[in-house]
């Protein structure tokens, strides 16, 4: 350790490069603003951490992130209970919930199948979908996985061996092109999948 920087710093440097999307300048850049500022803005940030972890848990119905259990999303009579979406990470539970267009609950994976990562079946909230939907009324799954390899093989994953013997209806939300892109820029994959997914007017 570089005597010349204060062991408390070189602690929170460490900490902060621990973080998704820092690396070790970000996280000096961040150590560096919170040294320099005044002492509520670092006092609130930890605050903020501290009732982070005390008070937030997993939903035990959808998994989603919330205070209360379940989640206000999964106790709210006004949803369609039947009609679950399968998502990735709680980020995309937001990203959803901004269009105002989805009425019914979610379930929330917390991440994809990556055997390069490590990352398996067993290591999602996978096999709590199957008895969700054969203890309830459920008309519909949407899988809502990224576009992407690990989300693909997650979303035949899902189909194949979770919801196999439900008889319950499967769909994936649709791909292809974003509103307002070119043609000519698009790549052969996302072309290829609008057409695939291509309605009738």
């Amino acid at each position: 350790m570089n005597k010349a920087i204060p062991e408390p710093v070189t602690k929170l440097v460490e900490a902060f490069s621990r973080l998704p999307g820092v690396g070790p300048k970000s996280a000096s850049r961040l150590t560096y603003f919170l040294l320099r500022a005044p002492d509520d803005v670092a006092l609130t940030l930890a605050d903020a951490l501290r009732d982070l972890k005390a008070n937030t848990r997993f939903c035990s119905v959808c998994h989603n992130i919330t205070v209360d259990d379940p989640c206000p999303v999964c106790s709210d009579s006004m949803r369609d209970q039947r009609t679950i979406m399968v998502v990735e990470e709680p980020l995309d539970v937001l990203a959803i919930e901004r269009t105002g267009s989805y009425k019914g609950v979610y379930h929330v994976l917390h991440g994809v199948i990556s055997p390069v990562n490590g990352v398996g079946p067993d290591d999602l909230k996978l096999r709590e979908l199957g008895p969700r939907v054969e203890k309830g009324d459920i008309l519909e799954v949407i899988i809502a996985t990224n576009p992407s390899y690990e989300g693909d093989a997650t979303c035949m994953f899902i189909e194949r061996e979770v919801l196999r013997n439900t008889g319950v209806k499967v769909t994936r939300l649709a791909r292809g092109l974003p509103v307002g892109s070119d043609i000519e820029y698009a790549d052969a994959v996302t072309l290829t999948r609008a057409l695939q997914g291509r309605s009738t007017l």
